[in-house]
């Protein structure tokens, strides 16, 4: 009788072990979903919150911002007392509470705190995060009544051998079915993360798949139970999975929001992300989004850009063949006065016709469509056609430019002319416009492990350091040099890159403020 007691006990014991691991597992996986997250001041008042926490909340971030944290939730003392153990201690601190969301709904949360603190140690604020425990609470009430109810049930029977038995197997019988629910409940979180409508995509700390949601099965058109256990290399061998497995590699490296076409109608932008329990990493987290749409719009966007370039290029050419013949005297004579205020028109009007002709550039570049005849070309003699072309601005502006040529003669190389030039031309422009008065431009040519390399080393203002990030961005002047020079796109070292490395080469610079800038890029010779 006392064993069977006892037997119970453990079945009991283990029931509670499973709510435990249930509990435990829950808290893990929230850790990597996005939680709902608000920055608090040492006055207790919102300073910040995430989108995760206006949707669970229902405040917006106008309307939650410089809130009292306090009237968040139910518990105004116990909140009061959260906010001071916070401020007071330098690891996370956990309380359960009740939030009052803005349409008067109280939900049971875990809220998680951690303090801010300045560079010498100063209480600046903390952190504050809430996780949704209402599942969780209305479990363990069913579990704990349930438990009640069969313990009640345990002690009647315990009189009588013959009935004690027959009650024991009828709670080791609840206790199974128990079990049952517990794992159901376990499947219910996992459905939290498996129905995202994002991919998702887990592996183990050995890099084996261990999870698949719905969503990635459709973009890959593949079952979770073929996959499950699979290593990467076994992956590999799935056509519609190894654009994937290509591109997170054998050891699933770091990936941040890298783009992949499953198919015409499919693009994927996929993050890797190491999934960490106490300092250790225990698994990897890969999302995959759905960016067709995007891509979509921002192939109209490009396809506009196009058409409108083309239509204003017609009428801004015939606006500069009439100013040039106003000013070649074809349509008359013109006074001094007159002619002043043409040739300040028939500057402009060339400007807009560089930066639509730049535009175009763009677009091309954007549709992959920029490169159209390549021939085997001689380099040097590129370069010279540009440096002779700039010849008149070299001296207006007094400028030292040395062509260094190496001794023995340069392979060719295969190379669409005219874009190589606009390459070299808009690196070499630069050099000339940002250099002082008097300054050194320094173009030289060498050949290095079967690859050409093209140096331009000028003694201009430089490049500042905190902005050298965004030198072959769109649209990018720096600070500095919008100060000496107003004119100017910001695209001619984009459209510089995008050469280049349409030809197979690479371009990098070296840059100090007012110390000057060298701008190296490579071609390869085949």
């Amino acid at each position: 009788m006392v064993q069977e007691k006892s037997s119970l006990e453990l079945e009991l014991q283990r029931l509670r072990e499973d709510l435990e691991f249930l509990e435990g597992y829950i808290k893990e996986f929230s850790e990597f979903l996005p939680l709902p997250i608000c920055t608090v001041n040492p006055l207790n008042i919102i300073l910040g919150v995430n989108q995760a926490f206006q949707d669970f909340t229902g405040y917006n971030e106008i309307e939650i911002g410089g809130r009292e944290i306090t009237d968040l939730f139910l518990e105004k003392k116990e909140t009061e007392v959260l906010a001071e153990e916070i401020s007071q201690k330098n690891t996370r601190v956990i309380k359960e509470l009740t939030l009052l969301t803005k349409d008067k709904k109280k939900i049971p949360v875990n809220v998680y705190g951690l303090s801010r603190k300045d560079e010498d140690g100063n209480f600046i604020g903390y952190f504050l995060a809430l996780s949704d425990i209402s599942e969780i609470k209305k479990f363990q009430e069913k579990l704990e009544e349930k438990v009640r109810e069969k313990t009640k049930e345990l002690e009647k029977r315990t009189k009588d051998l013959e009935t004690s038995r027959k009650a024991l197997m009828n709670i080791l019988e609840d206790v199974d079915e128990e079990k049952k629910r517990v794992e159901e409940e376990k499947n219910k979180t996992l459905s939290v993360i498996t129905n995202f409508t994002d991919g998702l995509l887990i592996f183990d700390e050995k890099n084996n798949l261990s999870l698949i949601n719905p969503q990635g099965e459709n973009f890959f058109n593949l079952k979770a139970q073929d996959l499950a256990g699979k290593t990467i290399s076994e992956l590999d061998n799935f056509p519609t999975l190894k654009p994937l497995m290509e591109l997170i590699g054998p050891e699933i490296s770091q990936v941040f929001r890298k783009e992949i076409q499953l198919k015409e109608n499919l693009i994927l932008e996929v993050t890797s992300l190491p999934i960490i329990r106490e300092k250790e990493r225990i698994g990897t987290l890969v999302i995959l989004h759905d960016v067709t749409r995007e891509k979509l719009i921002e192939r109209m966007k490009t396809e506009f850009v196009s058409l409108s370039a083309h239509q204003l290029r017609t009428p801004l050419s015939a606006i500069k063949w009439t100013l040039r013949m106003l000013l070649d005297g074809d349509l008359g004579e013109i006074t001094e006065e007159q002619r002043n205020f043409v040739e300040k028109t028939y500057n402009s009007n060339e400007r807009m016709i560089s930066l639509i002709n730049d535009l175009l550039n763009i677009t091309r570049i954007e549709e992959g469509r920029y490169l159209y005849k390549t021939i085997l070309t001689d380099i040097e003699s590129v370069i010279e056609s540009v440096i002779s072309f700039y010849k008149e601005e070299i001296e207006k502006r007094k400028l030292k430019v040395e062509f260094k040529k190496p001794k023995e003669k340069l392979p060719e190389v295969m190379a669409d002319i005219e874009k190589l030039k606009l390459a070299f031309q808009n690196i070499f422009d630069n050099a000339i416009r940002y250099n002082l008065v008097g300054g050194r431009v320094t173009v030289s040519l060498n050949y290095v492990k079967k690859k050409i390399e093209v140096t331009v080393e000028d003694t201009g203002v430089g490049i500042p350091k905190n902005q050298q990030d965004r030198v072959f961005t769109k649209f990018f002047r720096a600070a500095n040099v919008m100060r000496m020079e107003t004119e100017g796109t910001g695209l001619g070292l984009f459209i510089a890159k995008n050469i280049i490395e349409a030809h197979g080469g690479k371009i990098w610079f070296e840059s100090e403020e007012n110390k000057g800038s060298t701008f190296y890029f490579t071609l390869p010779v085949k």
